[in-house]
């Protein structure tokens, strides 16, 4: 009987960070789910920025930010959304956002440099939320993440037990690749960029190879692949949560990622 593990990344194997400035009210907002900003407004898509950070940081902080992207032919990717929206819907808002400068995204990089230790800092991302119905990238947000206690020596005893371990993740597939080589997980059992539905779909997909498929996940995005699982594991590590339809999704919820071996090992006996 054959058994698959699919993790997602921030906030289930990485306690992560997050801040996001908004840039309608110049206001920085730190601790903050990003997925859950992107969700509360039907208008706003998160983004995943391809940039170099130390390119970010070198830049006088008053220079736009749409001629900066031309400038370093800076890509990005949607992470998710509540609507179906493709680049081509997102990319002129950005390149034509005249309010946004590089100032606001380096804010948000400090302030996850500032909030700890650098070195522990595995992943350092950034991104925006585009608002399609205002026109404009309504926030800046930057993530880190630093691996939970204990999630290595996790991965490693289902390994041990011939259970095959995925990540499925809306971040950039260069970083979830750093994750997985500290983790030990096959670089070819990782999907990064990862939105809602193809989470979904990297589930179902797993399922036609694997008797039992597990989706381990702490937020919203989450949501369709836990309904695709076989068993679906909500952890609430980096903390409470609070949405009715992901707690109702859930099989289990778990407070300590390190308990996923308790509920996945049964189901290869």
């Amino acid at each position: 009987m054959s058994t698959a593990v699919v993790f997602d990344s921030a906030g289930t194997l990485l306690h992560t960070i997050r801040v996001a400035y908004n840039t309608c009210t110049h206001t920085l907002l730190e601790d903050i789910e990003t997925t859950l900003v992107t969700y509360e407004d039907l208008d706003r898509v998160l983004c995943i920025l391809y940039m170099q950070i130390d390119t970010l940081m070198d830049t006088p902080p008053f220079t736009p930010f749409a001629p900066f992207m031309a400038e370093h032919n800076i890509s990005f990717d949607i992470a998710c959304s509540r609507r179906t929206l493709t680049k081509e819907d997102v990319r002129p808002i950005m390149y034509e956002d005249t309010q946004t400068t590089v100032g606001h995204a380096i804010a948000c990089i400090r302030a996850i440099q500032s909030s700890g230790d650098e070195g522990s800092i595995m992943t350092l991302n950034s991104g925006c939320i585009v608002n399609t119905h205002l026109r404009r990238i309504e926030f800046m947000v930057a993530t880190g993440g630093v691996p939970f206690t204990g999630v290595k020596e996790m991965i490693a005893s289902l390994m041990r037990h011939n259970i095959a371990v995925y990540i499925a993740s809306g971040d950039q597939v260069e970083k979830l690749r750093r994750i997985a080589t500290f983790l030990g997980i096959p670089l070819n059992h990782v999907y990064g960029v990862a939105t809602p539905a193809r989470k979904a779909n990297i589930v179902r997909s797993l399922r036609e190879e694997h008797d039992t498929v597990v989706m381990v996940g702490d937020g919203i995005n989450d949501l369709r692949a836990f309904k695709e699982a076989d068993l679906a594991i909500l952890t609430q590590q980096q903390g409470p949560c609070t949405i009715a339809d992901l707690l109702n999704a859930a099989d289990v919820c778990i407070e300590n990622i390190c308990d996923v071996r308790k509920h996945v090992l049964p189901h290869i006996s």
